[in-house]
């Protein structure tokens, strides 16, 4: 369905070590009454309070099993289930998420008043939602490790009201079906005819992207495909082009090489995340990614929230 909103908030910034203004990481994005989170960082709950974006979550994608991507999960169950939940949540993840769960499980013992669920997913996966999809891809940390794109479904093209009512559709009921994508039969001069929403709508729109790739070393060409024409970029950028050495060693990437991640991929907003805790300034970050990328860069700040538009 077009029209939804579509915001993300980003919880979660840090690096690997939280630090007094930035949390681990945890993305989350609200679509109409959908919420997903994207890793979930120890404090999560705490963030979700101040941003005030509820606990009301649909499903939990986990990047990868370092500790500053999951730890918030043991908290943010139990806080589920002691305000009532009852629908189940599954969380999705690479290699070793049955094993995650069924930890989350034991820790929570008596506790857990709704069922939680696990789902591997790989490079290539996709997990189907209303009205958008959210695919897998791999990325390089030196460990299982991925990165997933939410991607809406196409919008019909537009409408054109004056050519529908030259073809004889009233103005009314019958502007909607054509609008869904659904055929209809009028009357016109005494005889019936068929209008197909063909005759009507312009070239189909693209829905919104947003891509999070979480840690990784540069996949620029892995991301030319996948996060092609994104809205929505969210990158690794833990280290400045001063620290290119130690990046590689870590299986980071520095804002430069996102800003070129970006490029490639002709995404239209980059948001560097995964800040190392060696800076309190990120300037350089800043302007290392604009060097390379000519679109709209942020880093953000945590519960900074972001809405995202359509392109036309």
């Amino acid at each position: 369905m077009s029209g939804e909103t579509l915001q993300v908030y980003f919880l979660g910034t840090a690096g690997a070590l939280p630090t007094p203004a930035r949390n681990p990481s945890c993305i989350m994005v609200r679509r109409g009454t959908d919420t997903l989170l994207f890793d979930c960082g120890e404090g999560a709950q705490q963030q979700m309070m101040r941003a005030r974006c509820g606990f009301t979550i649909n499903a939990i994608f986990v990047s990868h099993w370092h500790a500053d991507h999951f730890l918030g999960i043991f908290g943010l169950v139990q806080t589920m289930s002691f305000n009532g939940r009852t629908e189940p949540l599954t969380i999705y993840g690479p290699t070793w998420v049955h094993e995650f769960v069924e930890t989350v499980k034991k820790v929570a013992r008596f506790n857990l008043k709704f069922t939680l669920d696990s789902v591997e997913v790989a490079d290539g996966s996709w997990v189907r939602f209303d009205g958008y999809t959210v695919t897998v891809f791999g990325v390089s940390h030196g460990m299982p490790a991925l990165g997933y794109v939410l991607e809406e479904d196409p919008r019909p093209g537009r409408f054109d009201r004056e050519h529908a009512i030259e073809l004889g559709v009233p103005p009314g009921p019958l502007f909607g079906k054509l609008q869904r994508g659904e055929t209809i039969r009028i009357t016109k001069d005494g005889t019936e005819r068929e209008i197909l929403p063909s005759d009507v709508l312009g070239t189909p729109r693209p829905g919104r992207k947003i891509v999070y790739t979480g840690d990784t070393r540069p996949v620029s060409q892995t991301l030319a495909v996948h996060a092609k024409e994104a809205d929505l970029l969210i990158h690794d950028a833990t280290y400045d082009e001063s620290e290119i050495k130690r990046a590689a060693e870590f299986y980071h990437a520095t804002a430069r090489q996102a800003g070129e991640a970006a490029a490639a991929a002709n995404a239209r907003t980059l948001a560097l995340t995964h800040i190392s805790s060696r800076y309190t300034d990120t300037t350089a970050h800043m302007n290392e990614a604009k060097s390379a990328f000519s679109g709209d860069v942020i880093v953000p700040e945590d519960r900074f929230m972001l809405e995202i538009g359509y392109r036309d």
